[in-house]
């Protein structure tokens, strides 16, 4: 696997800047998911969020916001992304 894959502290930096979070919480999974052949293009991530910008939201338009903030680092290497986004 690439060490030039984008790492959980760039996920969680763009996430805190976007959305201004009250709780966030970036996991690298990638591990569980060696010899996966997805695993060649790109690292596992699992994000649980809480924020106030998701109030009103369905779950759609959060997961959306939530890739919104990460557009520019998902081409370096996100291979999948699990998402808990919820309103504070």
């Amino acid at each position: 696997m690439s060490s030039s894959f984008v790492t959980a502290q760039q996920i969680q930096s763009a996430l805190e800047a976007a959305l201004k979070p009250a709780s966030l919480v970036v996991e690298d999974d990638s591990h569980l998911h060696a010899g996966h052949e997805g695993a060649k293009y790109g690292r596992h991530f699992s994000v649980t969020v809480r924020a106030e910008c998701f109030a009103g939201l369905s779950h759609v338009q959060r997961h959306r916001l939530v890739y919104d903030a990460l557009r520019d680092l998902i081409p370096q290497g996100i291979h999948a992304l699990a998402i808990k986004a919820e309103s504070v």
